[in-house]
């Protein structure tokens, strides 16, 4: 690993070694880990989320989260409060135990949606966009989940389970844990008036610390025009030597990332983006992101498009480094969002992720220039409205 990796003075946290990463894809595989880790806690439950729903999932958290409290666990629940406008008052009300504290950040005065764009577009209160995107579940300051999934049955549908989103997240123990802790105490502690402490690390045994030996390091962005995210891909694009490939559910990245991506294409390096397809949450966004595809396919990058369901996953892959987490990368998160990724130098992992994309890659649809100048006339009008639309949200607030 480079030496300006560990020592550079813009990144709050460092690099640590020691740690154990374990990767799950799709809810049906990572939710009965958490809940699982939930009821095997004996001391604390931190869980920091932005989507929280009432559904299925998230009953089975509320319970598992509920008998843990009922155990004398103390539950610490930071929910983004735009985020949790579908969790319905019965639930709320559930999680009313002297042992669960819930806080919510950046309260709105009002749910309703045109109120709000009232707010902002009108009356200039663009404080109401700072949202916090974090996804975050850490137990007993020994174990970490940390990836892009919510508590929404959008993950693990009680029916049609095919329809499920396409989402990774990852088990984390070790060293990096404690950063994960403080990160969440800090945005607690901005909030809340009932402060919490940082709690000491759980020492791993001596097996755990053999076995541990990858290197991780937290990096985030606080939604104040200050992105360690953002510099640290930036970096790693710059420096990579055989494959950048991005997995990303909105792309709408930066004019710097775009150069670099196109530069190292030239240079030879495996560039792939894998986006989503027909099947997506916000289908203005993946119009918008069609007016890059031209020049990014003419510098030799190659362009994928998930098919089956909606791809939501986040992760990056430049070689042996992999991170993975909350941010999508793109210009409206890194601008408004607290969003939070684990980096991870090793490359064990990055085997286990390099497969995990050509997985993803044999279940899309690639496009090629040529194809995609052939594209029918109403697809341009639909990319050049939306990106008209993303430009103008880029200059709200300044």
């Amino acid at each position: 690993m480079k030496a300006f990796f560990d020592n550079s003075t813009l990144f709050h946290f460092p690099w640590r070694q020691g740690n154990r990463f374990e990767i799950f894809i799709d809810g049906p595989n990572f939710f009965p880990q958490m809940l699982e880790a939930i009821n095997g806690a004996r001391q604390s439950i931190y869980l920091e989320m932005y989507l929280v729903e009432s559904g299925s999932v998230t009953d089975r958290f509320i319970s598992a989260i509920l008998k843990a409290a009922e155990r004398g666990v103390q539950a610490s629940l930071l929910l983004d409060d735009y985020g949790a406008t579908d969790l319905n008052q019965r639930d709320r009300q559930r999680l009313v135990h002297k042992n669960i504290t819930i806080v919510y950040y950046n309260e709105l005065r009002s749910h309703n949606t045109l109120f709000n764009l009232y707010r902002v577009l009108l009356r200039q209160h663009q404080h109401l966009l700072h949202r916090n995107h974090r996804k975050l579940l850490l137990l007993d300051t020994e174990t970490a989940f940390v990836g892009g999934a919510g508590l929404t049955d959008e993950f693990d549908p009680p029916q049609h389970a095919e329809k499920a989103w396409r989402e990774t997240m990852l088990r984390i123990q070790g060293p990096v844990v404690a950063d994960w802790q403080q990160l969440f105490v800090k945005t607690w502690n901005s909030i809340s008036a009932a402060a919490l402490n940082r709690l000491p690390l759980t020492a791993l045994s001596a097996d755990e610390q053999h076995a541990g030996i990858q290197a991780g390091r937290v990096t985030t962005n606080n939604s104040k025009h200050h992105s360690e995210l953002l510099l640290s891909l930036s970096r790693r694009i710059y420096h990579a030597k055989h494959r950048v490939w991005l997995s990303t559910a909105y792309f709408v990245p930066s004019w710097r990332i775009r150069r670099r991506l196109k530069r190292v294409a030239k240079a030879g390096v495996d560039v792939r983006l894998l986006l989503p397809g027909p099947i997506t949450d916000h289908p203005a966004v993946r119009y918008a992101s069609h007016r890059l595809y031209g020049r990014l396919l003419k510098n030799g990058i190659r362009i994928f498009e998930y098919q089956p369901r909606f791809l939501h996953s986040k992760c990056a892959l430049c070689d042996d480094w992999v991170s993975i987490g909350s941010s999508n990368y793109d210009r409206w998160n890194l601008r408004w969002n607290l969003e939070a990724n684990q980096e991870i130098n090793d490359a064990g992992l990055a085997s286990q992720v390099k497969e995990m994309f050509e997985q993803d890659f044999s279940d899309s649809k690639e496009y090629t220039y040529a194809g995609w100048q052939r594209r029918s006339w109403h697809l341009h009008i639909l990319s050049w409205f939306w990106k008209q639309v993303e430009r103008f949200s880029q200059k709200i607030g300044r």
